[in-house]
């Protein structure tokens, strides 16, 4: 089935481009032109990405991408006039996996969104899995179970952990892991990466304040402890 992408922009002209555009290289596209409308079909409909503009009617779009991570880890890239430094760690810590400065060409937003795609839906066919605690880690099928009942996390987080589970045991540094999940030239700060682990230890470990599994080695970075 063709990856379905919802565009959520009240720029009619544009997201009509970008539509056409992706449909041409075998997408399915929809288009909502606030937050009202992007709710109400997110409420009926499967997509694989959001491409999300911020600056909406009524509300932003960093307050739906918030509302969204809370229940759903559907890829989304913000598309904004808003180049600010600030506004581009805003949109990481919040939840985003890509932030693309407008104007931007079509060539990019195309390359983009299939490297987004490829990195939250391909997979090889054998399975991989990690357990610790109470927690099960598919790294094939990008779930994760706690107690038996599935937890929601975004696409970064989700990397990040399944780059952990890879390196079981071991010790990555800060600067590794930023640039193996966000990027080798991601201007994403160290800040961003402590926020990630935290949300981590939030939704996985029974106690976030004295981590069992998602270690912090001193001077080092972290580690994910998995007993055999």
């Amino acid at each position: 089935m063709n990856k379905h992408i919802l565009i959520i922009d009240d720029d009619e002209d544009l997201s009509l481009i970008i539509s056409e555009m992706l449909e041409n290289y075998g997408y399915r596209v929809s288009r909502a032109e606030n937050a009202d409308r992007a709710f109400e079909m997110l409420s009926k409909n499967k997509y694989h990405l959001v491409l999300l503009d911020i600056n909406l009617p009524r509300m932003t779009g960093f307050e739906i991408c918030k509302e969204l991570r809370k229940a759903s880890g559907v890829p989304i890239i913000f598309a904004s006039a808003r180049t600010s430094e600030t506004d581009r760690i805003t949109g990481f810590d919040i939840g985003g996996d890509d932030y693309l400065p407008k104007p931007y060409s079509m060539k990019e937003l195309l390359a983009r969104v299939n490297a987004l795609i490829r990195r939250a839906y391909g997979f090889s066919e054998e399975e991989q899995v990690v357990s610790f605690g109470d927690v099960n880690v598919n790294i094939t099928s990008r779930t994760v179970t706690k107690n038996g009942q599935a937890v929601s996390l975004s696409l970064r987080e989700f990397d990040l952990l399944s780059f952990l589970c890879r390196h079981k045991n071991t010790a990555i540094e800060k600067d590794r892991l930023l640039s193996e999940v966000w990027g080798a030239f991601s201007t994403v700060e160290l800040s961003t990466l402590t926020v990630h682990i935290r949300w981590l230890r939030e939704k996985l470990e029974d106690d976030p304040a004295k981590p069992e599994f998602i270690k912090t080695v001193f001077k080092v970075g972290y580690m994910l402890e998995v007993r055999e």
